[in-house]
């Protein structure tokens, strides 16, 4: 590959990781609550750009594409930064293994294994994020724990703790929404591989 080329595949993953970095942005500001979870926990599709980045053009290319759309997204942040900062710990917990992964053999199954292995850290390391990070600084500065232990209780009256809560909705709600995000990959990877690429 003559250095023009060279230049001509970096540029285009430049711009492709930058489309990306924005399309995440948005997913993330077009958050919304599900049932069964309190209204505070919000589900988005902002990690499957992230993935489809790592998958395309390494690891960094996801934590770039996490990095910005978190960026973005302090401009409208309501706990300060912190569940900013969470997200992308989390978001890159996902998307390092399955980049680094894949990257070693690009197959489906490296791809599916590098993917739920992320999926497996994300959930894991959120737990921790959540009850050493993330909800003490919520209590300080929104809402106080009883208030939030209280939204669990609507929905599980039978929840006695916030490490409860984590466990019993957190901890599924994140390992759920990281399978979402692993399946619409999956589903479409294929076929805009070529476009994020560059390939005709």
């Amino acid at each position: 590959m003559s250095a023009f080329e060279k230049k001509s595949v970096n540029l285009r993953a430049v711009t492709t990781v930058g489309v990306l970095s924005a399309l995440s942005a948005v997913l993330m500001f077009l958050s919304f609550s599900v049932p069964l979870i309190p209204s505070f926990i919000k589900f988005d599709f902002s990690e499957l750009p992230a993935l489809l980045a790592s998958f395309a053009f390494g690891p960094l290319a996801g934590v770039i594409v996490c990095l910005v759309k978190n960026l973005f997204n302090l401009f409208f942040t309501t706990t300060a930064g912190v569940g900013e900062l969470s997200n992308f710990i989390l978001g890159c917990c996902f998307v390092v293994p399955a980049g680094l992964i894949y990257k070693r053999k690009k197959s489906r199954g490296s791809a599916l294994a590098g993917s739920l292995t992320g999926v497996a850290t994300m959930t894991v390391i959120g737990y921790f994020t959540n009850l050493f990070i993330v909800y003490p600084f919520y209590f300080s500065a929104i809402m106080p724990e009883e208030a939030v232990l209280s939204a669990y209780q609507t929905i599980l009256p039978s929840v006695d703790s916030i490490p409860a809560a984590l466990l019993i909705f957190n901890v599924p709600f994140t390992c759920i929404k990281g399978l979402v995000n692993v399946i619409i990959a999956f589903l479409i990877y294929k076929k805009i591989s070529p476009v994020l690429k560059g390939i005709h």
